[in-house]
């Protein structure tokens, strides 16, 4: 699995955001795109159902689509959906692509991921029909408490819009969470100094309110069918870089809720579920 190490070199560097050389920047969907990029391409290398999908063309993606829900009639916009290509409707004059992405957002490969890379079918943005999968990514990088009901909330009706617009759908979550007790903010203008996180409180109060978000195991059922929690340390000063954090809160390498694991039931239900469009 890739997207992790992808993740946290990326965000290790500062790139330019919002006119400022930053790592770092909540109203920024910078960090959202790291995340999406990271799954698309771990699930293209661990879907040959999906490969061959999107080398006959069968398969395309959206960026920040809208979605509505047939029931209830709600909408909502979600980072990255994988799609069959709208009927009849045009694709983009410059469809994006995962490498045009990748350079776009200055995400950082190794050589060898470039390699896998470079191996892989050419994905591409198009028009978006039926939606076989949808991805929401979230981030809690400060001030956790004040955060977690919206972010709760926006996880929540994600898997329900989803799951409105079509049962057969794959609903995946994604969910990361800062261990740092410092953490410089480009929108605390007022106090340009760290803001002071109540570590490791907030942390665990962050993750124990995403695992408790709901989970379904049939597609009757309500809830995520992927949701997975990644922890990092990172204090956004333009120069530390992002680590990951493995130890406890974080989830263990068997837990339903590692990345590994997500992505793992990903490709399955994947493979099982769209075998045949």
């Amino acid at each position: 699995m890739e997207a992790v190490d992808i993740l946290t070199r990326s965000l290790s560097k500062s790139v330019p955001i919002k006119g400022n050389m930053l790592q770092y920047h909540g109203r920024s969907d910078r960090h959202g795109q790291l995340i999406c990029w990271g799954i698309l391409f771990d699930l293209m290398l661990h879907s040959h159902v999906l490969r061959s999908h999107v080398e006959a063309g069968k398969v395309v993606f959206g960026i920040n689509h809208t979605l509505r829900s047939f029931s209830p009639e709600k909408r909502k916009r979600l980072d990255l959906v994988l799609c069959r290509p709208k009927a009849g409707a045009l694709p983009p004059s410059r469809p994006r692509t995962l490498q045009t992405i990748a350079d776009r957002h200055g995400i950082e490969l190794s050589p060898e991921q470039q390699g896998l890379l470079d191996g892989l079918p050419l994905i591409q943005e198009g028009p978006v029909g039926n939606v076989l999968v949808a991805l929401e990514a979230k981030a809690c990088m400060t001030e956790h408490i004040k955060a977690l009901p919206r972010l709760y909330d926006e996880l929540n009706s994600s898997h329900q819009i989803v799951h409105g617009h079509s049962s057969q759908a794959l609903s995946i979550g994604f969910f990361m969470v800062n261990a740092a007790n410092e953490f410089y903010s480009p929108t605390n203008t007022a106090n340009p100094g760290p803001n002071i996180n109540p570590q490791p409180r907030a942390m665990e109060r962050a993750i124990a309110q995403v695992t408790d978000l709901p989970r379904r195991s049939h597609h009757s059922s309500q809830g995520f069918d992927g949701l997975g929690i990644v922890v990092v340390d990172m204090n956004n000063d333009g120069t530390s870089p992002c680590k990951l954090v493995a130890t406890p809160p974080a989830p263990a390498d068997d837990d339903v809720l590692h990345y590994n694991s997500m992505l793992q039931r990903m490709a399955h239900e994947y493979d099982s579920r769209f075998s045949m469009i």
